[in-house]
C-alpha cells in the first residue's frame, strides 16, 4: 500500500466549493504555496535524489483539471493504514506537508496542480519503499497521460513492461524496472544534463533486458509445447484409441514432444523465473543454459523425424477424415492463433536458434572478466551446434511451405508437394514461337529434378498458372544461343520438349543458365554421372543427332528463317508449297518431303509426321553418312553463319531491281566470298559474290538509306544498306580486306577507312 497525501483531498474539495471539503481541508491544513517554495529549493539543492511526483506535477507547463482518483473517505482510510510509512517519506514529502497550511483561496487557485502532484505521488512512494502495487501504477498512468506526449509515452512503456512480466506478491522490485519508472515519471522536471544521465542505458540494464526477453519467450514457448503435448497429442491419441486410425501414427508425428515439454515446463522455466527474482544478487544466465546441453539430444531426435512427421500429417489429413476433423477443430480454437498443426510443430525447431541469437547478443554486452562469461560462452558453443541442425530443418519446412503455395497456384493439379522436391528458381520469361517471331509470356518453376513450363491463367480467383510441359532434369541440355534479332535467348532441350526462351536482360539470362546448369550438375552428381550441361553452339549442335532421333524433342526451325524446303531446296509459296515441320529433326520441309510417319519415343511411341531423311534413318534405311559433293550454292546458311567473319540481314539491290532483305554471310573458311541467302536457315544460297577486285563506294546515294555502300566491278553493281552505321562499318572492315585479297587473320597493312583507298575514291568521283 502507498501513502496517501492529504493535499489532494483539500484541493479537490475547494475546487467543488463544498462544505465537507472545507472541513476536511481545515482539519488536514497545509499550504500548497509554501510547500511549492520549499520543494523548489530542495530540488535545486539535490537533483540526484529521486524526484518526487510533487515536483513533477509542479513543473508541468499547463495546469489541467484532472478527475479525482479517490474519495476523501478512501484517502483517510489509506492514510490510516499507512502511517508506518511516513518515516520513509520524511525527507521527500512529509517535510513539505508540514508547511502546507495556507489560506483556502490560495489552495483553490492551485488545486489543479496539487491534484496532479498528489495523484503522481503514489508511484514514487512505491519506488522509495520497494513495494509494488498494481492499483497505484494504474493511477500513476492516468495522471501521466494527462501531461504532454512524451510523458504519456514513458508511462505506456512502463505499463508495457509490467504487463509483459507480471510480478508475484512479495517479489522484490527489479532495479531496471525501478529506473524505467523513475525515468517515465520524473525526467520531465529535470534539467537536460540530469535527464540525459537517467535515460542513458547501461550494459547492466541491457543484460537484464536480454535475460527478461529470454524469460518472456520461454513462457510463450512452454505454452506452445503444452498446446502440442496436452491438446493436439492427447486429442488425437484419444481418437486413435477409438479405432479411427493407428495410435502408432500419432506417436510418430509427435515424437518425443512430451519429454521436451516436461523439461522446459518443470525445469528450465522455473529456473529462469527464480533467477530473475534474484537478479540483483545473481545477474547471470549462462550457468542455467549450460544445463540445457545434455537435453539437446532430445531436439536431435525431434529434428531427425521432423520431415517424416510433416509428411505424415499431410497424408493423414488427406486420407483419414477423423484425423482431419480433430485437427481442424483444434485449429479453430483461439489458443491456436489461426495456425495449423504443422506451424506449431515447427516451434521446437525454431527455439534452439532463438537461444543462440539471445546468447550471442548477451555475450556482446557481457564483459570478458564477468563471472558469467565462461558459462555463457560454453553454452553458446553447445547450442550453436544444435542450432545448425534446426536451421536445416527450418529451411526444409520453408521449402515445403513454398511447395504448398505453388501447388495452390497450379490449381492443385500437379503433385509437387514432396520433401524431396526443392524449388531452385521461378520467374517470368518469354517463349519464342516455333513457327513465327512472336514472343509469348510464360512462367517457369525450376526444381531440383524438373522444370515446369507454365502458361498464365487470367482469372480473378483460383489458380494462376496452367502447366503446359514438365521437362525432367535428367537428360536436359542447355544451349546458349546468339541471335541478333532476338537478344538474351537460350535453349532448353529435354527429352519431353525443347524450348527456346528469351530473358528480359543479359543478367537474367545468365542467372537462368546458371541455375539450370547447377541443377543439372547436382542431379548428375547425385546419380554419379556428372557431365557439363552448358555448352557452346559448336559443342552441342542445334539439330538432334542421328542417334537421338525420336528420343529427344527437337528445336523447330521457324517458318521465317527459311525460304525453301530444307530437304529438296524448292522455294516455298503461299499456294502450292506450304511449310511443314519434321517432328524428329525440326526442319522446315515441303509437303512432299514430309509425307512420312514414324513412332517417336519422346512422344510416347505415337506416330508423328517426319521428313524423308529421318524416316529412312529411323526405319533402318539410312543413306551413307558421307556427304555428297555439293556445289558452292548448296552450302547451308546455318553451316556458314555459325563460323563466319560477319553475318547479318542487309538490304540488297542489283542494278535497277527493287530493294530486298537478304541474309548475308562472309564465312571464315572462305573469307573472300560473300554468300547471300533468303533466310538464316536456308540450305541453299541464292547467289554468291567473289569480292576480290571489287571497288567499294561508301557514299550513300539516297537519303532514305543513309547507311548504304556499293560494290562495283566492270558492269556489275551491287548495292547494300545496313540498319545502322555501326553495322555498316563492321561490314566494310571485312570487305575492304577481301577486295584486296587479304584476310582478317593474315598480315595486312590495309586501313579500315576509305580515305586511304585511292581506287574507290577516284572511281566515285568519275
Amino acid at each position: 500500500m502507498e501513502e496517501s497525501n492529504p493535499a489532494p483531498t483539500s484541493c479537490a474539495s475547494k475546487g467543488k466549493h463544498s462544505k465537507v471539503s472545507d472541513l476536511i481541508s481545515h482539519f488536514e491544513g497545509g499550504s500548497v504555496l509554501s510547500s511549492y517554495t520549499d520543494v523548489q529549493k530542495d530540488s535545486t539543492m539535490n537533483l540526484n535524489i529521486p524526484q518526487t511526483p510533487r515536483q513533477h506535477g509542479l513543473t508541468s507547463t499547463t495546469p489541467q483539471k484532472l478527475p479525482s482518483h479517490k474519495s476523501p473517505q478512501k484517502q483517510e482510510k489509506d492514510s490510516d493504514q499507512n502511517q508506518g510509512q511516513h518515516g520513509c517519506l520524511a525527507n521527500g514529502v512529509a517535510a513539505a506537508q508540514s508547511q502546507m497550511e495556507c489560506e483556502t483561496e490560495k489552495e483553490a487557485a492551485l488545486s489543479p496542480e496539487t491534484d496532479t502532484q498528489t495523484a503522481a505521488a503514489s508511484p514514487d512512494a512505491h519506488v522509495l519503499n520497494g513495494v509494488r502495487n498494481e492499483t497505484t501504477t494504474d493511477s500513476a498512468s492516468s495522471v501521466t497521460n494527462s501531461h504532454d506526449e512524451n510523458a504519456c509515452d514513458s508511462s505506456c512503456r512502463t505499463q508495457g513492461t509490467d504487463l509483459g512480466l507480471p510480478s508475484k506478491e512479495g517479489e522484490p522490485v527489479i532495479e531496471a524496472e525501478l529506473q524505467e519508472r523513475e525515468n517515465g515519471l520524473s525526467t520531465e522536471g529535470l534539467n537536460p544534463l540530469d535527464q540525459h544521465h537517467e535515460v542513458k542505458e547501461t550494459n547492466e540494464q541491457k543484460l537484464h533486458k536480454i535475460a527478461t526477453e529470454l524469460l518472456l519467450t520461454e513462457r510463450a514457448y512452454v505454452s506452445r509445447l503444452n498446446l502440442l503435448d496436452q491438446v493436439f497429442y492427447c486429442k488425437l491419441l484419444e481418437e486413435a484409441n477409438r479405432g479411427s486410425f493407428p495410435a502408432e501414427m500419432v506417436n510418430k508425428i509427435f515424437s518425443n514432444i512430451s519429454s521436451i515439454n516436461a523439461f522446459h515446463s518443470k525445469f528450465l522455466l522455473p529456473e529462469l523465473e527464480k533467477r530473475m527474482q534474484e537478479w540483483e544478487t545473481t545477474p547471470r544466465i549462462g550457468d542455467i543454459l549450460q544445463k540445457l546441453a545434455p537435453f539437446l539430444k532430445m531436439y536431435g531426435e525431434y529434428v531427425k523425424g521432423f520431415d517424416n512427421a510433416v509428411e505424415l500429417v499431410k497424408n493423414m489429413t488427406e486420407r483419414v477424415p477423423q484425423f482431419k476433423s480433430v485437427t481442424e477443430e483444434i485449429q479453430k480454437q483461439k489458443i491456436c492463433g489461426s495456425l495449423t498443426l504443422q506451424h506449431h510443430m515447427l516451434e521446437p525447431i525454431q527455439r534452439i536458434p532463438r537461444y543462440e541469437m539471445l546468447l550471442k547478443d548477451y555475450l556482446k554486452k557481457l564483459s570478458p572478466d564477468a563471472p558469467d562469461w565462461n558459462d555463457a560462452k560454453k553454452s553458446l558453443e553447445i547450442i550453436s551446434t544444435a542450432a545448425s541442425h534446426s536451421n536445416s530443418a527450418i529451411r526444409k519446412m520453408e521449402n515445403l511451405k513454398k511447395l504448398l503455395e505453388i501447388y495452390e497456384m497450379l490449381g492443385e493439379e500437379e503433385d509437387i508437394v514432396n520433401p524431396s522436391n526443392e524449388l531452385i528458381k521461378e520467374g517470368q520469361i518469354l517463349k519464342l514461337a516455333a513457327r513465327n517471331t512472336s514472343a509469348q509470356e510464360r512462367y517457369l518453376f525450376l526444381f531440383n529434378n524438373m522444370l515446369l513450363y507454365c502458361v498464365p491463367r487470367f482469372s480473378l480467383v483460383g489458380s494462376k498458372f496452367t502447366v503446359r510441359t514438365r521437362v525432367g532434369i535428367d537428360g536436359m541440355k542447355i544451349v546458349e544461343t546468339h541471335n541478333e534479332e532476338y537478344p538474351h535467348t537460350f535453349q532448353v532441350s529435354g527429352k519431353e520438349r525443347t524450348l527456346e526462351l528469351q530473358a528480359s536482360s543479359e543478367q537474367d539470362k545468365e542467372e537462368w543458365i546458371k541455375a539450370l546448369q547447377e541443377s543439372i550438375d547436382a542431379f548428375h552428381q547425385r546419380h554419379e554421372t556428372f557431365r557439363n550441361a552448358i555448352a557452346k553452339e559448336n559443342d552441342i549442335p542445334l539439330e538432334v543427332s542421328t542417334a537421338e532421333l525420336g528420343k529427344r524433342a527437337p528445336r523447330w526451325i521457324r517458318d521465317n528463317e527459311v525460304t525453301m524446303c530444307m530437304k529438296c531446296k524448292e522455294s516455298f509459296n503461299a499456294l502450292t508449297r506450304r511449310r511443314h515441320h519434321c517432328r524428329a529433326c525440326g526442319h522446315v520441309v515441303c509437303w512432299k518431303c514430309s509425307d512420312y510417319k514414324a513412332q517417336l519415343e519422346y512422344d510416347g511411341g505415337r506416330l508423328n509426321k517426319v521428313c524423308k531423311d529421318c524416316y529412312q534413318i529411323m526405319s533402318g534405311f539410312a543413306e551413307s553418312e558421307e556427304k555428297k559433293r555439293r556445289g558452292i550454292l548448296e552450302i547451308e546458311s546455318a553451316e556458314v553463319s555459325g563460323n563466319s567473319e560477319v553475318c547479318s540481314f542487309l538490304q540488297y539491290m542489283e542494278k535497277s531491281k527493287p530493294w530486298q532483305k537478304i541474309w548475308c554471310v562472309i564465312p571464315k573458311q572462305d573469307p573472300l566470298v560473300l554468300y547471300m541467302y533468303g533466310a538464316p536457315q536456308d540450305v541453299r544460297a541464292q547467289a554468291t559474290i567473289p569480292l576480290l577486285g571489287y571497288i567499294v563506294d561508301d557514299m550513300p546515294k539516297s537519303a532514305d538509306l543513309p547507311h548504304s555502300f556499293k560494290l562495283t566491278q566492270s558492269k556489275s553493281v551491287h548495292s547494300f544498306a545496313a540498319d545502322s552505321e555501326e553495322l555498316k562499318q563492321k561490314w566494310l572492315k571485312i570487305i575492304l580486306l577481301a577486295v584486296t585479297g587479304e584476310t582478317p587473320d593474315g598480315p595486312s597493312e590495309h586501313l579500315d577507312t576509305l580515305d586511304n583507298l585511292p581506287g574507290p575514291k577516284e572511281k566515285s568521283e568519275c
